[in-house]
């Protein structure tokens, strides 16, 4: 399977997840160049990040990249994850979603996406673009 379909395939999981009334989970691989997240919660070199809106803030799954805010032990930290990064994608309550396999790891981690609005705490990192509208006459 091509890299380019997971952003769609991810969105596809996460969308069946809430709509079934399951909490969606996402398995990341925390060497992986580019991954920001909170050290000491992982498990052999993986950690699983709970993406359901009630645990994350402002989730944008696209132009190669997950972010989104959530608490970890009590204070808000941003996330970023490249999707190559990305393992799997599940329903914590079933188990049901769909693995990527191990990711090749690059030696630099991808371009960011085109700046924009996020709601990471920091402000930084990489962004999806927001769609403009240019009046025409």
């Amino acid at each position: 399977m091509p890299e380019s379909a997971k952003p769609y395939l991810l969105n596809a999981i996460y969308t069946w997840c809430l709509e079934q009334g399951y909490t969606p989970y996402v398995l990341v691989v925390v060497d992986y160049p580019g991954v920001s997240v909170p050290s000491g919660y992982d498990r052999d070199g993986r950690m699983i990040l709970d993406v359901s809106p009630r645990a994350s803030h402002g989730l944008v799954m696209a132009d190669g990249w997950i972010s989104f805010s959530a608490r970890f032990g009590g204070v808000a930290r941003p996330v970023e994850v490249p999707m190559g990064a990305v393992v799997a994608i599940y329903a914590a309550e079933t188990q049901e979603g769909m693995g990527f396999g191990e990711p090749v790891l690059p030696s630099e981690p991808p371009p960011p996406a085109t700046p924009g609005p996020s709601s990471a705490a920091d402000g930084e990192g990489p962004r999806a673009a927001r769609p403009q509208l240019r009046v025409v006459k």
